[in-house]
């Protein structure tokens, strides 16, 4: 194991348990494993649809607002 993904491994372990599933399912998809589809609520689902629409509409996020929520979570 190379040192980066050491340390990126060490980092996911502070995690809540659902992001260190996010993280695990990413790494495993990017090593070839096989990784069953995540599946979506009806929440979740209109929450996509709502944002693709948005999109299409080009109402996208200012820098500003962008900053505010990388800051609320400490990025």
């Amino acid at each position: 194991m190379t040192k980066l993904l050491d340390k990126a491994l060490e980092a996911a372990r502070s995690l809540p348990s659902d992001a260190q599933d996010d993280i695990a399912r990413i790494v495993l998809q990017l090593a070839g494993g096989e990784v069953a589809p995540v599946a979506l609520s009806a929440d979740e689902r209109a929450a996509i649809a709502a944002s693709k629409a948005a999109a299409v509409r080009g109402e996208f996020a200012t820098d500003e607002q962008v900053r505010a929520i990388w800051a609320k979570h400490g990025l």
